[in-house]
């Protein structure tokens, strides 16, 4: 591949950085014992595996007996949604959650209510915010769990998680949140902001694929989800995917270290980008203008086609998204644009642009000068743009 890789989709997957990769190394093959065993190699094992339980406990301060390692985000998300409906269900079968949360929060809530449980859905303003006020006038005598993501995959925005955490707790209920997004780029302390569980993913923050965790506070009552051996303290069968473990606490460790440094550059960069793509006519930035994450730009160009945009930036070795990674066959336009009031017509104009690492001044300003001959070429063509914005 000679062509330039310009890679703007952070938000779907990262690189799984080097000194993360040397980490897992040794697992595959020389220290690859069972952690189940009683043997040398075999404690090894358990004992990276309880490093890296120490890793993740420390960024979100939390105990280390307090984390568990999952497939990925999904399956926390799952884990954690089924888990306490089933062993609540008792206390009441109704929960709340909002209409942006990633499909594996809202299928996993429609298969509740396949079961017998009742789900309210809160929408948000047209900043794809959550107002706690109407989290707390969702609340029945019946509600077992509250959850809210911590920030939205497609259009970035940070919810005001400590607020509705603490309204959560004055009545008595629950708290989850998918920190998919969030964990590794922002901080996040589940004491200070009422959190009772957390959803996690290795390949956000230049982990490996295929690795996660949930955090779930000591004395929440959760039924198992996957049943089977004794792993994880019996919470989770299985054996261990211990190269990928390793590389999840590495990974973590290091995003967090670097969040100060990092994420002022992040900045820097999301607002010239921003800036400049907002100069081009009938141009408007989705989610909240700062309350977002560090990396993030969703922007809608009226008139055009998002798919159409994605497919003239791939020729020009620019790696973009409309949206989320895990729908990005779905024809429909963005749920989570559509619940912050933007019409559909202008959902389907969208895109989403997500910095990383690796990103330059000159990347940027490669993708500004590419991006606003490609909306005035695509614009040229079609039948819906205006004279003058021909």
């Amino acid at each position: 591949m000679n062509q330039k890789i310009v890679y703007m989709d952070h938000a779907a997957t990262t690189y799984t950085a080097p000194e993360v990769v040397e980490a897992m190394i040794p697992y595959f093959s020389e220290y690859f014992g069972n952690p189940s065993s009683v043997y040398a190699i075999g404690e090894l094992s358990k004992s990276a595996i309880d490093t890296a339980r120490k890793q993740t406990a420390a960024v979100l301060n939390a105990e280390p007996e307090e984390i568990f390692f999952t497939s990925g985000g999904t399956e926390a998300d799952n884990w954690a949604l089924k888990g306490v409906a089933l062993a609540n269900q008792r206390k009441g079968k109704h929960l709340i959650t909002t209409k942006i949360e990633h499909h594996a929060i809202t299928h996993s809530a429609e298969w509740l209510a396949e079961q017998g449980f009742e789900v309210t859905y809160v929408g948000t303003d047209e900043y794809g915010m959550v107002s706690p006020a109407e989290i707390e006038k969702a609340i029945r005598p019946d509600t077992i769990l509250i959850s809210v993501m911590y920030a939205n995959n497609e259009v970035g925005t940070i919810q005001p998680i400590a607020e509705i955490g603490k309204i959560a707790h004055e009545h008595g209920i629950l708290f989850h949140t998918d920190a998919v997004q969030a964990a590794g780029h922002i901080p996040i302390d589940v004491k200070a902001e009422n959190i009772d569980l957390l959803s996690l993913s290795g390949h956000k923050f230049y982990g490996p694929k295929g690795v996660g965790a949930l955090y779930i506070r000591k004395g929440v009552r959760i039924k198992n989800f996957i049943h089977g051996g004794a792993q994880e303290k019996k919470r989770r069968a299985g054996t261990e995917n211990v190269p990928g473990i390793v590389g999840l606490g590495a990974a973590i460790s290091r995003a967090a270290a670097a969040i100060p440094e990092e994420n002022a550059r992040l900045i820097r960069l999301r607002t010239r980008l921003t800036e400049e793509l907002l100069k081009i006519p009938a141009t408007k930035l989705n989610g909240h203008p700062t309350q977002r994450l560090p990396n993030n730009v969703n922007i809608t160009f009226e008139y055009i086609e998002g798919e159409s945009v994605l497919l003239f930036l791939n020729m020009k070795g620019i790696c973009a998204s409309t949206g989320s990674a895990c729908n990005s066959a779905s024809l429909e336009p963005s749920h989570v644009l559509t619940c912050m009031g933007v019409p559909a017509g202008s959902a389907h104009g969208s895109i989403r642009l997500t910095i990383g690492e690796r990103t330059t001044d000159e990347d940027v300003d490669f993708v500004i000068t590419e991006l606003t001959e490609i909306v005035k070429r695509l614009r040229s063509m079609s039948p819906l743009t205006p004279e003058e914005l021909r």
